[in-house]
Formats: C-alpha cells, sequence, structure tokens
C-alpha cells in the first residue's frame, strides 16, 4: 500500500509540475506584459521553484565528457566493462591515455545513484585510470534474479577487483565511499586471506560506518532505537506491477530521501528561499546551482529489502564488523588477515551521517598491518557531502588520497 500511495502522489505531482512548468514560461514570456511590472515576476518563480521541486526524476548522467592529464585536455568516453544483475562495472576510459594506476571507486547503495559521485571522479581523474560500481535500481531488477544482501556486495566488489585486475596491473587501488566502507574493508580482509592476486593495494574510506558506537548520529540512533522488526514492518515495501521489479520486497528510495530531508530541513527550506529570490533577481546563475544539486539529491533509487535489512542488523545494532563477529557465507571475516593492503580514513569534522571516530576505528582494527601503512585524515570545517564533493574535497581531500595511492605502489 505504501508504494501504491507514493506512486499516485508522484503522478499527480508530476502533473502539477508540468502544470507550474507551462504557467512560469507563461509569466516569464516577453511578449507577455505581467512578466515586467505588478506580482508576475514574484508568482512565476514561485511557479518555477515549486515545478522544479515536484517534477519526477530518474538516473541523471555522468556526463564527464573530457579531462586534463599534464595539462592537456583530452576526451572521456564510459565503457561499461562487467554487468551484473544488481550493477555493473563502468570504467571512465581516457582517450589517448595509457597506465596510471587503476582506482575503483565504490559508490553507496543507500538510495543515490553513482552519479552522486559524479564530482570525485572528475577530480580522480587526471590522475588515475577512473572504474566505478554503478548499482541498479532494485526495483528495475525482475524477480527471476534474486535477492541481493550484503554477501552480494561484498563478492560483487571482489569481483569488480579482479576483473580489473585482470586488465595490467594486479592490484589497483580502492575508494569506498560512506556505506560500503564495511563491505569493502571486508572483501579486503577475504582476499588478504586468501592472498587473492587482485587485492587492493590500498583502500581509502572516507565517512565510512566502520563502528557505529563512536560519536553516535542521529542516523545511528534511529536504528538503535527501534527492534529490527520494526523497519522489516514500516519501512519495507513491495515494488508495484508497473516495474520490472515487481513483487521484490525494497526500501524505497524515496522514504530514504525523506529522512535526509528531514533531519536538515532547515537548510533546504533556506535553500530553496535562496533560489525563489534568484530567480525574483533575475540571477539565473545562483538560481541554476541550487537546481543543478537538487537534481541530482532528488534522484533516487531502491534497495532490496535483504541488504537494507542486513545492514542495519550487522552494522548498525550489532555492530558485527567492529566485534569481530561478522561473517561472509559462514565464513568469519578476520580483520587482521589484511596484511598488505594500506589503509586511508577520511572524517568530515561536521559530518552528521558518519560522527568522528566511526571510520578512524578501521585503522585500531587493522592489527595486521604495520602502523606505516595506516593514515588518518580529519577535514576541517567539512560535513559529509563535502568530504567527496565540492571545493575542499578536490583542494583539501583529494590531493591526500593521491599522494596516499603514489606512496603505495601508484
Amino acid at each position: 500500500m505504501l508504494y501504491n500511495a507514493y506512486e499516485m502522489q508522484r503522478g499527480m505531482l508530476a502533473g502539477a509540475s508540468a502544470f507550474a512548468n507551462f504557467s512560469a514560461g507563461l509569466l516569464n514570456n516577453p511578449a507577455n506584459p505581467f512578466a515586467y511590472f505588478g506580482g508576475g515576476p514574484v508568482l512565476a518563480s514561485a511557479l518555477e521553484v515549486f515545478a522544479h521541486a515536484s517534477a519526477p526524476r530518474g538516473k541523471p548522467a555522468f556526463g564527464l565528457d573530457e579531462t586534463k592529464v599534464d595539462g592537456k585536455t583530452v576526451a572521456v568516453r564510459e565503457e561499461i566493462v562487467l554487468q551484473k544483475p544488481f550493477g555493473q562495472l563502468k570504467h571512465f576510459v581516457r582517450e589517448g591515455v595509457d597506465g596510471g594506476p587503476k582506482l575503483l571507486i565504490v559508490a553507496p547503495m543507500s538510495g543515490h545513484f553513482a552519479t552522486l559521485l559524479r564530482g570525485t571522479v572528475e577530480r580522480m581523474l587526471p590522475t588515475c585510470d577512473v572504474y566505478i560500481t554503478d548499482w541498479r535500481d532494485a526495483k528495475l531488477v525482475p524477480m527471476s534474479e534474486g535477492t541481493f544482501d550484503l554477501d552480494d556486495y561484498i563478492d560483487y566488489v571482489i569481483e569488480f577487483l579482479a576483473h580489473i585486475g585482470a586488465e595490467g596491473d594486479p592490484r589497483g587501488h580502492m575508494l569506498a565511499v560512506c556505506q560500503p566502507s564495511v563491505p569493502c574493508y571486508a572483501a579486503v580482509a577475504l582476499m588478504g586471506a586468501d592472498k587473492h592476486p587482485n587485492r587492493p593495494k590500498t583502500l581509502t574510506m572516507m565517512g565510512g560506518p566502520i563502528d557505529t558506537r563512536e560519536a553516535p548520529t542521529a542516523v545511528n540512533t534511529l536504528a538503535t532505537d527501534r527492534p529490527h522488526s520494526w523497519f522489516e514492518q514500516n519501512v519495507v515495501a513491495t515494488v508495484p506491477m508497473t516495474y520490472p521489479g515487481a513483487g521484490r520486497r525494497v526500501y524505497p528510495g524515496f522514504l530514504q530521501l525523506a529522512g535526509f530531508m528531514t533531519m536538515n530541513l532547515g537548510s533546504h527550506m533556506v535553500s530553496h528561499w535562496e533560489m525563489f529570490r534568484h530567480l525574483v533577481d533575475g540571477d539565473g546563475e545562483s538560481a541554476d546551482a541550487t537546481k543543478e544539486f537538487y537534481d541530482e539529491y532528488r534522484s533516487v533509487c531502491d534497495m532490496d529489502a535483504a541488504f537494507y535489512l542486513q545492514t542495519v542488523d550487522l552494522v548498525f545494532q550489532t555492530h558485527a564488523l567492529p566485534k569481530g563477529t561478522m561473517t561472509h557465507r559462514g565464513r568469519l571475516v578476520d580483520l587482521g588477515a589484511n596484511t598488505d593492503t594500506a589503509l586511508l580514513a577520511v572524517e568530515g569534522e561536521r559530518d552528521d551521517i558518519s560522527g568522528l571516530g566511526q571510520t578512524k576505528a578501521a585503522l585500531t582494527l587493522a592489527t595486521g598491518l604495520p602502523d606505516k601503512a595506516k593514515h588518518y585524515h580529519m577535514a576541517e570545517s567539512v560535513g559529509h557531502y563535502g568530504i567527496f564533493n565540492g571545493s575542499k574535497w578536490r583542494t583539501k581531500i583529494a590531493p591526500v588520497l593521491e599522494k596516499w595511492i603514489e606512496t603505495h605502489g601508484g
């Protein structure tokens, strides 16, 4: 019922958005006298803000067509090198550029598409041969493909690393942004225990919930204040018949978005008020910047319920990884088995999703690594999103990552 009700509301808002957009265009038409005086500009701006906020959104494009390597502009094209039911491995090929450290960026499966890391990819392209995990929207995956859980996630990461390692340097580098820090760290431990030829040389974890007992945030409190059964009964829905994944149990992306918006409701309201003011003042460039951010932020996808519920249980409620009780297909994940994948932990001082110390805990748990293979970086005055996007990511954090990769076999 929840998903069906949402689809009904989404359909109504889509119609209202189209009408508001048409009306705003009419009021802004130079041939319309109301575009120049009275309340015309104000009403048009209000309609435009509403039209943008209520418009339906699909999966955005990366849109990275070029980059600069050694001061020269080179073309970039996207290539899907491996396809799986719940995700694909995408390669950003730099035309005419050979070599460079191979970097697998593992995008979070947390309600947003991998394009949320567009700025992350763009910044690393000049120095690295970049790949990214491009996760599928679970409502588009037919039931015949089975379910997807945390064990499958780890399997995908290992398979992606093996595929990349088969092309040139067998051991590349891995960057986990937020949620995938846990399965990526587990994958590294498992590959280390097996002496897997394609285990990464470095693993960088950014704002990841390795040990959520450290500096708990509102997200952590929500997960611990309610029993596991509450999540299964209240936030898991069934995909309607209008989608290929009809009948699949999912954690809907619209619920995740609603949660994020509610956490910082005041900031989002101010952002939209500022967008309205920019439109009234005729400052289209500033208004477009806000629109661009929310186009990405509101583009959400569903997660398979098995993965979501297992993550809530193991990561946020029982803390299986830091307690040493996490298993992968019945096999204990021994973090001490990692003896040669160097670890970099990055945290934002103002992160309200993963509190300070949650990612840093990974370094203490790496008992098989020497101190020189561990490094911690705390980004001052940076929130969760700013760890991997924006000016401070580009100028302060990315150079630390690049130096770490270079120091350890890059």
